[in-house]
């Protein structure tokens, strides 16, 4: 059994618009969110071997306000293939993940994280959870799997169960949509 953990990146703004989407940074509300999940996943007594992450500014960003929240350094292997990938390709990535790493922390961009889950997880008429995450993977958000199999590599579309689900919101309510 593996558990693989998928985190998207905070809120970023586009204040340099000259800026490429590559090096956005976080605003204010998403260095906070992203401390806030950082403390969430320390608390909820979540741990991983072996991390995987976007190489783009605000996933860079994005993990060192984790960590800090967290109390650990998170050290990823920084792979350019993770910056807006797709579900396959993050699959593919999950396939080559280090097989003595029996949990998994794989942050990045949606649609890619979203369509991920939605591919892993069967779609079951009660699954509330998976419902969630299929209307909605806002930033900050994180997903906790657990999938069939003694190695990633066996890792494939309907073997994992979502075992947990948090937005930002779900811990502060500031941390929400902003009002219109």
């Amino acid at each position: 059994m593996k558990t693989l953990i998928l985190l998207r990146h905070a809120k970023s703004g586009w204040d340099d618009h000259g800026a490429r989407d590559f090096d956005r940074r976080l605003n204010a509300k998403g260095e906070r969110a992203a401390r806030t999940m950082g403390q969430h996943m320390r608390s909820s007594g979540l741990s991983w071997d072996h991390a995987i992450a976007s190489p783009a500014a605000r996933v860079v960003e994005t993990l060192e306000r984790v960590s800090a929240g967290y109390g650990r350094a998170i050290e990823p292997e920084w792979d350019r293939r993770a910056y807006l990938a797709s579900a396959s390709m993050l699959l593919d990535l999950i396939h080559h993940a280090p097989a003595g790493a029996d949990a998994l922390l794989l942050s990045g961009h949606n649609p890619g994280l979203e369509e991920l889950t939605l591919l892993l997880v069967p779609d079951r008429a009660d699954d509330r959870l998976r419902d969630t995450v299929e209307a909605k993977f806002p930033t900050a958000s994180l997903a906790v799997m657990t999938c069939a199999g003694e190695n990633w590599a066996a890792i494939a579309p309907g073997t994992c169960t979502l075992t947990a689900f948090t937005r930002p919101r779900d811990l502060d309510p500031d941390l929400g949509p902003d009002a219109d």
